[in-house]
């Protein structure tokens, strides 16, 4: 079997852990847990017609204070970018992030992540802020970690481009 390594990156608060746990274990939590450093998680799941253990680094969020390790990037053949639509500012950390992680592991698959798509009607990133983005290929997931909405979609399509690659 196969394993491939992939990488949460976000700004802090935006998801990330929930997604995780939504993905690995189906379940969801209110309570806000802040990741120090990394924590890994792992699931088996079968894309282009292959078994893959994918190997999850939920790397601590990104903010002011803290920056992503770049040693954290290395290994990774892919990674999900993950911004919460209710924070403008998050979608921003998560190109900076992408261009971060372009120069430090190259061009490996990656998707963004637009999380919290359960809060809608508080969203700051809209359509607009998003057409930039498609335009230059990359390709945007809306989800919710707390409804479960998206979040094995983006987990199937990552494994689908970094097991092709």
């Amino acid at each position: 079997m196969l394993q491939k390594r992939i990488s949460m990156l976000g700004a802090f608060a935006v998801g990330k852990t929930s997604l995780v746990e939504r993905f690995v274990k189906g379940n969801y939590s209110a309570r806000y847990q802040t990741t120090v450093g990394v924590k890994l998680n792992w699931k088996v799941v079968t894309a282009a017609e292959r078994e893959l253990k994918l190997i999850i680094w939920d790397l601590a969020g990104e903010d002011e204070f803290q920056k992503v390790k770049v040693s954290n990037l290395q290994g990774s053949h892919g990674y999900l970018l993950v911004a919460d639509g209710t924070r403008a500012s998050s979608l921003e950390t998560a190109r900076e992030l992408q261009q971060r992680t372009l120069e430090v592991i190259g061009p490996v698959p990656f998707i963004l992540i637009v999380n919290k798509s359960d809060l809608t009607e508080q969203w700051e990133i809209d359509e607009g802020s998003l057409r930039p983005l498609i335009a230059d290929g990359w390709e945007i997931i809306k989800s919710s970690a707390k409804a479960g909405s998206g979040v094995d979609e983006a987990f199937s399509r990552i494994a689908t481009l970094i097991s092709v690659k």
